[in-house]
């Protein structure tokens, strides 16, 4: 894996030096814009529309916008000077629970390595923050991008997710259209339980793929091949509007298929069925004994 920082974790006066590598990889299939007249991908000419002319990438700055038309310019080295990527340190701030951070602040994911001689206290942080079951908030600046940043034990490797500043997070209120004061139906609400249990399993990642991606590599390969590809009329939306019924048709068919079909899906026992069963087995079942038919002679000397 390419590196792509270098410099150091610190808790206290202990320093990890350490290696960055990215954890994912963006497998987005890229396309090129065609000229469809005669099959030539277009070019992006960085061109100044005053000068008209190409510009050279030397001769490229960057400015803001303050008013309509109006910039301030920044140099390289200016830029540099403002942000914290001269300094390769990763100071954690504070040691917090994974729990208390929603999804919604976490960016990208980072492997961390040891450096150098730093397998003895990378191997400590990571045995520390295992055993307390807390997670590292530090601040990194990566790129010339400053950001908070948690740091994580991932199986045996520590990992750094960078994550928003909570300014950056939209606020809930400015979301259009959310309900207010709507009364749920208690029997759709059960209902929509059931169905959350019955569809409720373990996560397993490796079960879930990129279908769209599947079917444009398909495509892909039938078009080099010279073969016709032809896409398959999409299916009529339904627009459903007896939510009950919805539900109901939805855990009848996420209901277990039946191994025998004459036989009916097996029901899920409840702790009533349990215990009934429980105590069937527990009681033993007495056949009475059938009673003797007095013969002839036994009544002739009763007599």
């Amino acid at each position: 894996m390419h590196t792509v920082w270098k410099g150091a974790i610190s808790f206290g006066l202990v320093h990890v030096p350490v290696k960055m590598f990215s954890a994912t990889e963006d497998k987005d299939i890229s396309m090129r814009y065609i000229h469809n007249v005669c099959g030539s991908p277009l070019a992006y000419i960085r061109k100044c529309p005053s000068c008209d002319i190409e510009v050279k990438w030397e001769e490229i700055t960057k400015g803001y916008e303050y008013e309509k038309g109006k910039f301030v310019l920044f140099e390289k080295e200016e830029l540099e000077q403002l942000s914290d990527q001269a300094n390769k340190n990763i100071a954690i701030l504070d040691f917090v629970n994974l729990t208390d951070i929603d999804p919604i602040y976490f960016q990208k994911t980072y492997y961390l390595s040891p450096d150098q001689a730093g397998a003895n206290a990378y191997q400590l942080l990571m045995s520390a923050m295992r055993d307390t079951g807390k997670i590292g908030i530090a601040k990194i600046s990566i790129r010339s991008k400053s950001s908070l940043a948690a740091i994580r034990v991932l199986d045996e490797c520590l990992a750094i997710e960078t994550i928003f500043y909570p300014d950056e997070i939209r606020p809930i209120s400015q979301v259009p259209n959310l309900p207010e004061n709507i009364q749920v139906n208690d029997k759709e609400l059960t209902m929509a339980k059931m169905l959350i249990d019955q569809l409720s399993t373990p996560f397993e990642p490796e079960k879930y793929t990129d279908d769209y991606r599947l079917r444009l590599l398909d495509a892909i390969q039938h078009k080099v091949a010279g073969e016709e590809f032809k896409v398959a009329p999409a299916k009529p939306e339904t627009n459903v509007v007896d939510l009950m019924a919805a539900l109901q048709a939805s855990i009848e068919a996420t209901q277990p298929i039946p191994t025998d079909p004459g036989k009916p899906p097996a029901k899920k026992r409840t702790r009533k069925t349990a215990v009934a069963a429980k105590s069937e087995e527990a009681t033993p079942v007495v056949t009475p004994k059938p009673k003797k038919r007095k013969t002839a002679k036994t009544k002739e000397s009763g007599a």
